[in-house]
């Protein structure tokens, strides 16, 4: 049977760069001011949808990768690059 993981049992391939991005900004932001900010542009993530990106244990949409980039002036190839 097919699933959807990586070969490390992760959900998702963006999740290592959000986190990486996120504490990148200086000064770091904490993963709730990441999750206003998301917020703020129409995205309804909270604090916990975004600590199971980071870990791996959450899908995410197109949706929200077009606005995390969107948060984080980058490219979606950029957010999508191992």
């Amino acid at each position: 049977m097919y699933k959807n993981k990586n070969k490390d049992g992760t959900l998702n391939l963006c999740g290592p760069k959000i986190k990486e991005l996120r504490l990148s900004l200086k000064p770091a932001v904490s993963q709730r001011m990441l999750a206003d900010q998301l917020q703020l542009i129409g995205t309804d993530l909270d604090k916990n949808a975004v600590q199971k990106i980071e870990s791996g244990k959450r899908f995410v949409t197109d949706i929200e990768v077009v606005a995390f980039a969107e948060v984080f002036h980058i490219t979606t190839d950029e957010l999508l690059k191992k």
